[in-house]
């Protein structure tokens, strides 16, 4: 990638990477303010204020905002995570001016009309219902409380129906007012665009977000746990959490071939001794979140009822012996996985902004490409072998199961297999 970065005087910082070859570009404007910014009674305010963001302007009703870019042949979208939420959208090269335009009039002029917001309230009601309704989706999020409870990082995204209940217009532009500032947010533009009229627009029609500094996070701080919910389903979804690395840590390299090497494809070693061998699920993988100040490497499977136990058992035994047998094939299997995905991803102009948004809120910089291959190409099987090792001897593993757990093994029992032995 080649990128090219302004940062305004307002403190917004804009970039651009030309993909001169394309007709299209991907662009949108991260903001560094997400679920682990709320505070307990704005409880999934971010998501709404996201949801909100499409619902009408000083110039725009929600109709004219969808007809306008779909008249084009374009599409908006959000998504909000646990350290930002994200506006973006996709339209021919003709047609970024309006695309800019309509994400900068959603992101400093929002109508929040008393209607709009009774009626996405609705909306975002019965998306909490539909998560509760979803097993193997809403256990991440009772995997996220228990790993960090009591903290801004353990809540829901969606919120709840109490918190999601409150919200009006009085406290979405206090949460906006509040971490809305031009220095926390990146406008990021990737494929068909050239960075002087990208500047110039952005120049024009972001002038109205407000500089100075918001509040920043509280750090956050894994505990581990268990959380045992006994419910009616055809299967139980268990979630195990072990503490990982930043985003920023030197390490995160190897924990990504790490997780790779454990559960992260067909050939990985939960896949083949849990469904290949033992048939005990049909969907088993490993997993890494990493953060601005801390991360969790987690693991997940679906089993029946009868082979819960066993599951547990499985998983950390897999856990100790690649911490001894790992092998250097498998190590460069999991980095050939790795650097394809990297590789892969630089042929779409979305996936590119979304690469460097994350560097930027990570990092405060664009990692170029060669510097992250040769991070990947530089880790081998025993420091692989020696982070496994590190990730076993936790003494607060995390266990969470949902479903009908009678047979999950007990916490303690599950524990004792980590820690110092």
């Amino acid at each position: 990638m080649n990128v090219d970065i302004t940062r305004l005087k307002s403190g917004l910082t804009v970039i651009t990477d030309p993909m001169p070859a394309l007709e299209s570009a991907a662009f949108g404007v991260w903001v560094n303010a997400g679920t682990r910014h709320e505070i307990p009674a704005e409880m999934g305010i971010s998501h709404m204020l996201e949801h909100m963001a499409f619902k009408g302007t000083r110039r725009r009703t929600a109709r004219a905002i969808v007809e306008e870019i779909e008249a084009v042949g374009g599409y908006l979208n959000a998504y909000t995570s646990r350290g930002q939420t994200a506006f973006h959208a996709r339209t021919l090269r003709a047609d970024v001016a309006l695309g800019l335009d309509i994400l900068a009039d959603i992101l400093t002029e929002p109508s929040f009309l008393p209607e709009e917001i009774e009626r996405e309230r609705q909306v975002v009601l019965q998306e909490l219902g539909q998560a509760r309704d979803t097993p193997d989706e809403i256990i991440f999020d009772h995997l996220q409380a228990t790993v960090y409870p009591d903290q801004p990082m353990g809540f829901p995204i969606l919120g709840n129906d109490d918190t999601v209940s409150g919200f009006g217009e009085n406290a979405l532009r206090a949460y906006m007012e509040r971490h809305y500032r031009a220095d926390q947010m990146v406008l990021i533009a990737s494929g068909a665009v050239r960075h002087e009229e990208v500047l110039a627009l952005a120049e024009e029609k972001f002038a109205a977000v407000p500089s100075g500094s918001a509040p920043k996070p509280a750090p956050a701080r894994y505990a581990g746990g268990d959380l045992r919910l006994d419910e009616d389903h055809e299967q139980v979804h268990i979630t195990f959490g072990f503490p990982g690395v930043a985003s920023a840590d030197p390490l995160n390299y190897v924990a990504q071939v790490y997780v790779t090497a454990l559960g992260g494809g067909m050939s990985s070693r939960l896949f083949q001794e849990v469904r290949e061998k033992r048939g005990l699920c049909y969907s088993v993988y490993a997993f890494l979140n990493s953060f601005r100040d801390s991360g969790m490497i987690g693991i997940y499977a679906g089993t029946g009822a009868e082979a819960a136990s066993e599951l547990s058992q499985v998983v950390a035994a897999q856990m100790a012996d690649i911490a001894e047998t790992l092998t250097v094939a498998e190590v460069e299997r999991a980095k050939a996985q790795l650097r394809a995905g990297l590789l892969m991803g630089l042929e779409r102009p979305a996936a590119r902004a979304e690469q460097i948004a994350g560097h930027m809120l990570s990092f405060g910089r664009v990692v170029p490409v060669a510097e992250l291959v040769e991070g990947l190409d530089a880790v081998d099987v025993e420091a692989v072998r020696g982070f496994a090792g590190q990730v076993i001897e936790t003494d607060m593993p995390a266990l969470v199961a949902l479903g009908p757990v009678a047979r999950v093994e007990s916490y303690e029992k599950f524990a004792a297999r980590f820690g110092s032995r």
